[in-house]
């Protein structure tokens, strides 16, 4: 019995052996494959493929962050007149709090379902969905009258918000191998900064219709951000891309190079998900890592995105004037963030082009915190400092991770769970702006100064894990990307 054990581990080992070596030939065969690809027809099709995808899905991207934000403006919308949010439904503060928190709530619990939905239904039907349902949504908070409607409707938004951005970034491993994502993602992205800006000039406008027709502009606010996104839910229906594959668009040729170009580095649309696959990317330890690091950005993103009106009023300007000065800080995000992004992909740093960002945006925290409370041209400052390098952290840590999934499956599990995971920041990023510490605001500065130089920490520790495991690699193998 010992010796056919024996001899059982040593055919079981051969057969394991000859099966790494199936494996590397084929990846090698597929690098061989790619690298012989005329550049130029390969720069054609990156081309063609940009402008079907990137264009549509910021403009997505840029409503759901409308529709997701506006109630930040609605809270001080015409505050000076009564007429705000809180004040024509007589919630309180903490209240208030409860509603941006079930948000998050609702979003955590259906961010993971909705992306192997999106694998099932296909993405332009399970995004035109969504986008139909959040649109309706935000205008039905238009026509609430108490607490037990606003708490409503925000939950029902963050369910249908909450395939969106992990959907919008599992759609391009569809199309886009891991170099090539971390720019596009922050193209993305950055329509949150240029949601605010947006959102802060409309907020403005709106604002002078005030009490027209006897309504209270934040209902107009919600109304106007939410028809759009229903509109463009039927546009997206028909013309959102689904995968490589199965476009009308793309030629045979280029349908074929769209596919090879991907193979063993990326995820493709007629891959189905395994359990195996499932069962694996739950149990990598080094996937928690990235999770938790995208915790400690998540606390500054949502405390930004829902109280920069709050956080501009508490530095001197009130009335309308406090959502027209949310629009600088956003709009120099926008820049910060894509060139971050571009740096992270061209110079393969994309762990220590977040780090660098969490770094900066963490110190520039501590200083908005210490500073005098009149200080409020230095404070408005370091405000946009901190906010666009806080954003710019984000889209180099998901295309650091979707470069180090390695299946289908794993993106499908992996890039929902670390959004849904980082849902646990954004609720606490809610607490943190004490309205009685206005204007200030030191135990709101301080946490997002803690969090995200601890955020910093973990991405380095992380990168050089990386780094040291390519150290073991035997040559051929795949690398971990940096």
């Amino acid at each position: 019995m010992p010796e056919h054990g024996q001899q059982s581990g040593s055919a079981s080992g051969d057969i394991e052996k000859h099966d790494v070596s199936i494996l590397e030939d084929v990846k090698e065969d597929v690098l061989v494959a790619y690298e012989a690809v005329d550049p130029e027809a390969d720069k054609r099709l990156i081309r063609r493929i940009d402008m079907r995808i990137i264009p549509s899905s910021m403009l997505i991207y840029l409503l759901c962050s409308l529709d997701r934000g506006n109630v930040g403006n609605a809270k001080l919308l015409n505050a000076d007149h009564g007429n705000s949010l809180l004040q024509t439904l007589k919630i309180s503060d903490q209240q208030y709090l409860i509603a941006l928190m079930i948000f998050y709530v609702s979003y955590t619990l259906f961010e993971t379902p909705s992306n192997y939905m999106l694998k099932k239904f296909r993405p332009s039907r399970w995004i035109a969905f969504l986008m139909f349902a959040w649109g309706a949504m935000t205008m039905i908070l238009g026509g609430i009258s108490n607490f037990g409607g606003l708490v409503a409707v925000r939950f029902l938004l963050g369910m249908f918000e909450a395939g969106l951005f992990p959907g919008l970034v599992y759609v391009l491993t569809f199309w886009y191998r891991p170099e090539e994502r971390a720019l596009r993602i922050a193209l993305i992205l950055a329509c949150a900064t240029l949601g605010g800006a947006f959102g802060g000039a409309i907020a403005y406008g709106v604002g002078l219709l005030n009490s027209a027709h006897g309504i209270e502009a934040w209902r107009y606010l919600f109304m106007i951000e939410g028809a759009p996104s229903c509109a463009g839910a039927f546009i997206v229906w028909f013309f959102f891309p689904d995968y490589p594959e199965t476009v009308s668009w793309l030629s045979p040729a280029e349908r074929e190079l769209a596919v090879e170009r991907l193979k063993g580095v990326a995820s493709l649309g007629h891959d189905r998900i395994s359990w195996a696959d499932a069962k694996a990317t739950l149990r990598d330890y080094r996937l928690y890592v990235h999770y938790l690091i995208y915790i400690t950005v998540s606390v500054p993103f949502s405390s930004n995105s829902l109280f920069s009106p709050t956080i501009v009023s508490g530095l001197g300007y009130k009335g309308l004037e406090a959502q027209l000065f949310t629009v600088p800080p956003y709009a120099v995000g926008f820049c910060v963030t894509v060139a971050v992004a571009w740096l992270s992909d061209r110079f393969e740093v994309r762990g220590l082009g977040a780090a660098t960002s969490m770094l900066i945006a963490g110190l520039a925290f501590v200083v908005e915190g210490s500073v005098p409370a009149d200080a409020f041209k230095l404070r408005y400052g370091f405000f946009v400092i901190a906010l666009s390098f806080s954003f710019a952290s984000v889209p180099p840590l998901l295309s650091w991770l979707t470069a180090n999934l390695r299946s289908t499956g794993a993106s499908t599990l992996g890039v929902p769970l670390n959004v849904s995971i980082g849902q646990v920041g954004q609720i606490m990023g809610i607490y943190i702006y004490k309205a009685n510490e206005a204007p200030g605001y030191p135990t709101g500065h301080y946490t997002n100064a803690g969090f995200l130089l601890l955020g910093t920490t973990l991405a380095v520790g992380l990168w050089i894990m990386y780094v040291r495991r390519n150290k073991r690699l035997a040559p051929g193998e795949r690398k971990w990307r940096l």
